[in-house]
C-alpha cells in the first residue's frame, strides 16, 4: 500500500463551514423597548461586537418586544453559550447607554428567559431574511429616529 498525498499541505485557518442560525430574542415582560433608532443602534451594536471572537451577522429584524436576526456561529460555541454571550453583551450595553433601562428593569435582566433558534442552511437563507425584515410591518410598528444629529446635519437643513 502506498500513501498518496496533494503536495499541499496549506492549513486552512478558518472554519469554513456553515453554522447560520436564526435567532430570536425576547425583553423580559414583552416591554416594547425597540421603538426609538438608538436603542436598536445599540443592540445590533453590541451583538456586532462579538465579530472580534468569529461570529457572522446578517440582518437584524426588531419587532418592539422582541428582535429576530442570522447570526453565522464559529463551531467552537454551544448555542447555549453562544446565547448567553449575545444576550449579556447587548444588555450591559443597553444599560450603559441608556441609564433610565434601570428604572424598567431594577434587577438587570433585560433579556426574558425565552429564546428561539433554528438552523437556517442554504435553501431557507433567503426566506428567514425575508421574513427578518418584514418585522416593522408585521407588528405594526413604527420606529422613531431619535439619534442626535451633528452641528453640520443641522446646518444643511
Amino acid at each position: 500500500m502506498t500513501n498518496i498525498t496533494s503536495g499541499s499541505f496549506k492549513h486552512i485557518g478558518s472554519d469554513t463551514r456553515n453554522n447560520w442560525v436564526t435567532m430570536m430574542f425576547v425583553t423580559k415582560c414583552r416591554y416594547n423597548c425597540f421603538l426609538k433608532q438608538s436603542h436598536i443602534d445599540t443592540c445590533t451594536g453590541a451583538f456586532k461586537e462579538l465579530e472580534s471572537l468569529g461570529f457572522e451577522f446578517g440582518t437584524f429584524g426588531f419587532g418592539g418586544t422582541h428582535v429576530h436576526f442570522l447570526c453565522n456561529v464559529p463551531k467552537k460555541y454551544s448555542i447555549a453559550e453562544v446565547e448567553g454571550m449575545l444576550k449579556s453583551r447587548s444588555a450591559r450595553r443597553m444599560f450603559e447607554k441608556h441609564p433610565g433601562f434601570r428604572k424598567r428593569y431594577p434587577r438587570g435582566e433585560f433579556w426574558s428567559g425565552y429564546e428561539h433558534h433554528e438552523s437556517t442552511g442554504r435553501k431557507d437563507y433567503a426566506a428567514s431574511e425575508e421574513y427578518i425584515l418584514g418585522q416593522q410591518k408585521h407588528h405594526n410598528i413604527v420606529v422613531i429616529d431619535d439619534r442626535q444629529k451633528t452641528l453640520a446635519e443641522l446646518a444643511a437643513e
